[in-house]
């Protein structure tokens, strides 16, 4: 499983935490406002930098991890993955510590909640939001792609809910060349592709395993659940069991065929980003054209 999603819980002991109080200097001009979560190898920090004047994120390798050449390649290899995008719908990285005893980089702060939060809370989204959000995912899809780069962890725990959504962590996203020399599983198992899942030996991972990961979370968005039942201890329903059908009363038939084509086990069958996009027009075209108050309740439980 990718270590790259914040909110995940870790257990690990107190010298492996840096606790940063509100108003700690991570570095000079750059101060902790709050602890955010962390994965194995780091913690996030909600910070201020004075140069930027602005909120940022902080990602910082955790103090026994400061000196681990594995996991200083890791943060410097992510930052330049940040760097090399520029698009709305992509999380911008800034800067850059890879010496000393805090190494760290620092991200976009991004206001508005992670698309996990708002299915978990509310149900699946109506499809005034869904379909603005499938356009904006395939956009960002189509820009990395056509930059020979891949996410390889699309989820809705990487999708802040701004204007426009944000598709966030490059922390296992790489370029075409390496992620198809894959020697082992990486991803977020409940999203990861059937090439994934299998790597090295099955079909070369590369951009049509974003995809999957799309048609995972847009099924999500639309039915507030995943495509398979859970089944216990099974960490991988996808690799030998077809999804569940999409309800056709409430989701369009033109979506729900496009999200069965991105859930193709065959790499090749899947559509691409643009083709995804270009299949959603006529659906764009059908939303009301003045903005529509946000119909979400809150699920009862």
């Amino acid at each position: 499983m990718s270590d790259a999603a914040l909110e995940e819980p870790q257990t690990v002991t107190d010298r492996s935490r840096w606790d940063f109080a509100e108003g700690d200097d991570i570095t000079a001009g750059r101060y902790a406002l709050q602890r955010l979560g962390g994965g194995r190898r780091y913690e996030a920090y909600l910070a201020h930098d004075e140069d930027l004047l602005s909120l940022v994120v902080v990602k910082i390798l955790r103090p026994d991890r400061a000196a681990d050449e594995r996991a200083l390649r890791g943060l410097g290899e992510e930052f330049q993955v940040l760097r090399s995008l520029n698009h709305p719908s992509i999380a911008r990285g800034f800067n850059a510590v890879l010496e000393g005893d805090r190494p760290h980089i620092v991200l976009e702060f991004l206001d508005g909640p992670r698309l996990s939060t708002l299915i978990r809370k509310y149900g699946h989204l109506p499809l005034e939001q869904s379909i603005p959000l499938a356009v904006q995912l395939c956009s960002a899809l189509h820009y990395m792609h056509g930059r020979r780069t891949v996410h390889l962890d699309v989820k809705p725990s990487n999708i802040i809910m701004g204007a426009p959504p944000r598709l966030i962590d490059m922390s296992i996203a790489r370029s075409f060349e390496s992620a198809a020399d894959l020697k082992v599983a990486v991803g977020t198992d409940a999203y990861m592709s059937p090439e994934q899942c299998r790597a090295p030996s099955g079909a070369p991972v590369g951009p049509a395993a974003d995809i999957w990961g799309l048609g995972v979370t847009l099924y999500e968005a639309v039915a507030g659940r995943l495509p398979w039942s859970k089944n216990g201890s099974d960490l991988h329903p996808q690799m030998h069991m077809e999804p569940e059908p999409l309800d056709e009363k409430v989701v369009p038939p033109v979506l729900a065929e496009l999200i069965s084509r991105c859930l193709q086990s065959d790499p090749a069958a899947r559509p691409t980003a643009r083709g995804i996009a270009e299949g959603l027009e006529q659906l764009v075209a059908l939303l009301p054209r003045r903005p529509v108050l946000n119909r979400l309740r809150p699920r009862l439980k």
